[in-house]
């Protein structure tokens, strides 16, 4: 069996003094697809805030690759990819300009391979437009294309489905189990009717729902 490439042992995180959830432990393995599940306002949001190293607000314990994470840090960013609930691109740039900011920090490429990313999420005639006259869908698809070119072991991502059509969908959903089948590992929130086969589950539940 695969050793983890994260792992959660007991993890508990309270909101406004109220319990998101307690005693939570699993496992996120290579070549796995894992859904976090749940009610609006159980906490979905928080968990992959927390798994990304986004939110200190929590206790239990974390570990990466067998070790504990506050220990691999630098290995941990460097290794994983967490896309939010918003585009997080800056409106005033270009898709082109904006993948390139995205990817600078880490890996740097060639305009022509962020390009051909761009023109794999259908923006192949948006590329120079500032992202202001894009639609909410067309700004989700720039974020998106950052997957096409992603080659971090674990993705983190909340609510990528948001505002892409049923193609887009379909593309996205072929893209997660791509990267599974390459032996990454893929954390995804959605309200989405997400049915991946062999896909892992974390459920998450609490009494009165509110927003994550």
């Amino acid at each position: 069996m695969s050793e983890p490439l994260l792992q959660a042992v007991h993890l508990q995180c309270e909101r406004d003094r109220r319990v998101l959830f307690r005693d939570l432990s699993f496992s996120i393995l290579p070549g796995t697809v894992t859904r976090v599940e749940g009610p609006n306002g159980s906490g979905k949001t928080t968990l992959l805030r927390i798994l990304a190293g986004l939110n200190d607000a929590w206790s239990g314990e974390l570990y990466w690759c067998g070790e504990p994470r506050d220990r691999q840090r630098e290995s941990f960013l460097r290794n994983t990819l967490y896309l939010g609930h918003r585009p997080g691109i800056k409106p005033l740039l270009t898709p082109l300009e904006n993948l390139r900011a995205l990817t600078a920090g880490r890996r740097p490429l060639p305009d022509r391979v962020l390009r051909q990313a761009l023109e794999g999420t259908g923006l192949a005639a948006f590329q120079d437009v500032p992202c202001r006259n894009l639609s909410a869908g067309q700004q989700r698809r720039v974020a998106l294309a950052r997957l096409l070119i992603a080659d971090e072991p674990l993705w983190l991502l909340d609510e990528v489905f948001t505002a892409i059509d049923v193609h887009g969908v379909d593309a996205l959903e072929a893209l997660l189990l791509q990267r599974a089948a390459e032996g990454g590992a893929v954390v995804v929130t959605t309200h989405h009717d997400l049915r991946l086969p062999g896909m892992h589950r974390i459920p998450l539940g609490q009494e009165e729902a509110g927003d994550d």
